[in-house]
């Protein structure tokens, strides 16, 4: 015999409604357990479906971004098509600017290639990628220097000219009194760039002296101040 459907003789009939009563509601109570049980089970089911969907779509992700790095430094504007495609980027100067920065992955003489374009778009992400940089405090050398490590400088002189007018006025924005204007800096600048070039260069055979350098350097300086 069923001890839950048991009922004692000797109950009045009011004790026997109430324990009834009991049994009714330890039943529901027993089946919402049950219920809660299984839902549980199948919310836990799809969280971890959504973490497996999660992951695969990171990897996935990573996969893009690294499928975009491989074009771009094959032809740098298909890249960025791919992945503003592929929604990896937001058309905006700032944001291809801020890939181009970052740069990880990426070839630099390829990039400088890119920012050297005359495109308007371009141009945008140039003053974009340049404002990125920060010049506060730092010399013209450093400034440079620092200019020059996130990418390599275009062998095509009107790409080379929009690049440093670009650097020349970033750093004048930076550094406000130590040129009269951004043409002193920007004239400076290249000045710098063609020494270093003709210094370094292997197929320079007559490189100048150090002195007649720092004598040339002098005069740039006392000349545009």
């Amino acid at each position: 015999m069923d001890e839950d459907n048991h009922v004692p003789e000797d109950l009045s009939l009011v004790e026997r409604d109430e324990l009834s009563n009991i049994r009714r509601r330890k039943k529901e109570l027993l089946d919402d357990i049950e219920r809660l049980k299984f839902e549980i089970s199948e919310v836990m089911t799809e969280i971890e479906q959504l973490t497996c969907v999660g992951e695969s779509k990171t990897s996935q992700r990573n996969k893009q971004i690294a499928m975009g790095r491989k074009k771009f430094n094959m032809d740098p504007k298909k890249g960025i098509q791919f992945l503003l495609e592929n929604d990896l980027l937001q058309h905006t100067p700032e944001d291809i600017a801020q890939f181009l920065y970052k740069g990880e992955g990426l070839n630099k003489t390829v990039i400088g290639d890119y920012l050297g374009e005359r495109d308007d778009f371009n141009i945008k992400v140039l003053q974009a990628f340049v404002e990125l940089h920060e010049f506060a405090d730092l010399n013209l050398v450093q400034a440079l220097r620092q200019f020059l490590w996130s990418f390599r400088l275009p062998g095509e002189a009107q790409k080379i000219d929009r690049m440093m007018e670009a650097f020349a006025s970033r750093y004048c924005q930076c550094n406000p009194g130590v040129f009269q204007s951004t043409d002193t800096c920007y004239v400076l600048s290249f000045a710098i760039i063609m020494l270093n070039t003709s210094l370094h260069n292997p197929n320079v055979r007559d490189k100048p002296p150090w002195t007649a350098i720092q004598k040339l350097f002098n005069m740039f300086v006392w000349t545009f101040q």
